[in-house]
């Protein structure tokens, strides 16, 4: 935990913060923090800074806060995720949290096992939870906000364009393209939208219909890579290409 997360409930009417459960416990027994010391702190969707130690006993950290700083910038990515394996997907929400996406879209697909929105891996807090866990690591405080769509057809005829906009430059990892990621015009794309599969890939009518509302697909070349890869693999090289030149 690189970062301590503070949320509106843990402000005291003086400014100070006091936090409980998995955050104090890991500042006592992890980081063994004596009062005095400063932590490294940020209000979730806020500001980033330190926090003084005024108390650490058991179950309970008191910090007198000082936030100054923003957090890291925006990759500008949004992320249309078929659903993985509950396992993958553990990994994923994160991951896409610490590099940091700002909208993710969990999408069924023909070849997303039903099972799959049965986990409880979607449920609201779990997922919350994974996104913290993300957060924390990047010292990052704005939470993306995750969407859960069962069926595919209606989400993109319907709902993509308000979800997404229609300027973002939209991009479809596929394997039978041609074209390679550096082909595409990133550098001057505002917002970038890339849409993923499922382990198995996107059946032929879904890559149809991606294609048919402006997705752009490419390769990232001869490996076939699981979905847990593919997504830090490919936010970091869109990441990369959106930057500016020094």
């Amino acid at each position: 935990m690189n970062l301590l997360l503070l949320f509106d409930e843990d402000f005291q009417p003086d400014g100070t913060a006091r936090l409980t459960g998995r955050r104090a416990q890991h500042a006592r027994e992890v980081l063994k923090a004596e009062p005095g010391e400063s932590l490294r702190v940020g209000r979730l969707n806020g500001l980033t800074g330190t926090g003084e130690v005024l108390e650490n006993s058991p179950g309970v950290l008191h910090l007198r806060v000082d936030l100054t700083e923003a957090p890291p910038p925006r990759a500008g990515v949004d992320l249309l995720l078929a659903i993985p394996r509950p396992k993958a997907l553990k990994k994923v929400l994160p991951a896409v949290a610490s590099l940091g996406v700002d909208r993710i879209v969990l999408v069924n697909a023909a070849r997303v096992e039903k099972s799959y929105f049965d986990s409880k891996v979607l449920n609201e807090a779990f997922v919350r939870e994974l996104l913290l866990q993300g957060l924390e690591q990047a010292r990052d405080t704005r939470l993306p906000e995750v969407l859960i769509r069962e069926r595919f057809r209606p989400f993109v005829e319907d709902e993509l364009d308000t979800v997404f906009g229609p300027e973002a430059l939209r991009l479809l990892p596929h394997p039978p393209a041609a074209h390679s990621l550096q082909a595409g015009d990133i550098a001057s794309a505002t917002r970038v939208v890339l849409a993923i599969g499922p382990d198995g890939g996107w059946v032929p009518f879904e890559a149809q219909l991606l294609e048919a509302h402006a997705f752009q697909p490419f390769s990232l070349g001869p490996r076939i890579l699981r979905v847990e890869t593919a997504v830090p693999v490919l936010l970091g090289q869109v990441t990369l290409l959106k930057a500016p030149a020094p």
